[in-house]
């Protein structure tokens, strides 16, 4: 399954790990995803959305319903 945000959108990076000895080898940063169930109160049901902590915030500053209408 993929790490993807559901409301902003984002995805791991890509980048180096550099050692002491200043070695580069690949590494992924992740984002920090949560699954969270969400209220939806103009359809009575809840919905279940994988979000990040930056979208939680969006979630709280915005609110559901002006982006399930996107989604």
């Amino acid at each position: 399954m993929a790490q993807v945000c559901q409301i902003t959108g984002k995805k791991p990076i890509v980048g180096h790990k550099v050692s002491h000895a200043n070695k580069k080898t690949k590494r992924r940063f992740c984002i920090n995803l949560h699954y969270k169930k969400f209220w939806l109160e103009n359809e009575h049901r809840f919905i279940r959305l994988k979000v990040s902590t930056r979208g939680l915030r969006i979630l709280d500053k915005i609110g559901l319903v002006k982006i399930s209408s996107n989604i």
